[in-house]
């Protein structure tokens, strides 16, 4: 798996594991549900996790 494939994975994983935490981990029928905040945590999760697992260096191989 390329680099951007796995950075990819981690952020989508970021972002649901937010979103599951976040609602608690409740069943639909709990009435619980999504809210705005907790999307944004999400999207904001995933973005972080796709910044900070970037290449070093600007993609060179360390000599």
């Amino acid at each position: 798996m390329s680099n951007r494939g796995l950075r990819t994975v981690l952020a989508v994983l970021a972002g649901l594991a937010v979103l599951y935490f976040g609602t608690g981990g409740s069943a639909p029928a709990d009435g619980r549900r999504v809210t705005n905040a907790v999307l944004l945590l999400a999207a904001g999760a995933a973005l972080a996790v796709w910044y900070l697992t970037r290449p070093g260096g600007g993609g060179k191989p360390v000599s």
